[in-house]
């Protein structure tokens, strides 16, 4: 884990402990059983498509600590992430992902169920999730699916919340940065009933921050089914579509490409349209 990545792990135990004691474990539990049952996320990204068709997961996300803000607009208090994701759900989106991290990416938890209240679409929560309150949060707020980053989290930590993602019906998207620890997740895979769990590889290179999609291709012939593969980061064009879906990717993640333009919906519609 590198320095920036520990730092923002510090911070998140620091916000699940304050978390805690403005909501005890009991209490975010019990509002998460009574929520609306979640969509069903693997079968929408999954589900079977044409030859040339790619499932992709489009990301609602203002800004990065990386990038900083993607659009000036996206600073306005006001900003409502529902329009954006019926744009995407129009343009042909399986399911989307959704930033809920306030401090580096101007997320808010509440963002998933105002998209779910416009769109048919699952919704993932993208954050950095570290302990089991933080799923329980996620499936109270009608999250569908969680983002579990293998390098922020022990083979224990792992394996306790792909399990406990699975009893409350949600979808675990496992993201990988390298070889490491692609291999230390993959025996865990469709753990512990298959249908619940996705692997994500990231393209961004965590020392150097840069995108290259390449890193997907060099890891793909240690995925066992690729059925369940999304490449994600670093896609910006028709071409790099093309050349993840001709090395057998069948889903992709796509958010700061789409983000900056002025109309995402149109951006993702032109992304996908040759492999439509």
């Amino acid at each position: 884990m590198n320095d920036a990545l520990s730092q923002i792990v510090q911070r998140k135990r620091l916000e699940v402990e304050h978390g805690k004691a403005a909501m005890p474990l009991e209490v975010v539990r019990e509002r998460a059983m009574e929520a609306d049952a979640p969509r069903n996320f693997f079968q929408a990204v999954t589900a079977r498509r044409p030859p040339r068709r790619i499932s992709v997961i489009a990301e609602i996300k203002r800004r990065s600590p990386s990038a900083g803000w993607l659009r000036e607009e996206y600073r306005d208090d006001e900003f409502d992430p529902a329009p954006i994701a019926k744009a995407y759900h129009g343009a042909g989106a399986a399911a989307i992902s959704c930033l809920t991290d306030r401090e580096g990416f101007a997320g808010d938890l509440d963002y998933i169920r105002r998209i779910r209240n416009r769109v048919p679409l699952p919704v993932m929560r993208k954050d950095f999730i570290i302990d089991a309150w933080q799923v329980y949060e996620a499936r109270a707020a009608s999250a569908d699916a969680v983002l579990l980053i293998a390098d922020i989290l022990t083979e224990g930590e792992f394996v306790d919340l792909l399990i406990l993602a699975t009893e409350l019906k949600m979808t675990s998207v496992v993201e990988v940065h390298d070889v490491e620890s692609l291999l230390r997740v993959r025996p865990h895979i469709g753990f512990p009933h298959p249908g619940y769990t996705l692997l994500g590889i990231n393209n961004r290179d965590l020392r150097t921050m840069k995108t290259d999609i390449n890193h997907t291709l060099r890891l793909i012939d240690m995925v066992d089914d690729r059925r369940i593969l999304i490449s994600e980061s670093g896609i910006r064009s028709r071409a790099d579509v093309d050349r993840l879906r001709r090395a057998g990717v069948g889903i992709i993640l796509v958010g700061e490409h789409l983000m900056r333009q002025e109309d995402p919906g149109a951006a993702l519609r032109e992304l996908i349209a040759e492999s439509v």
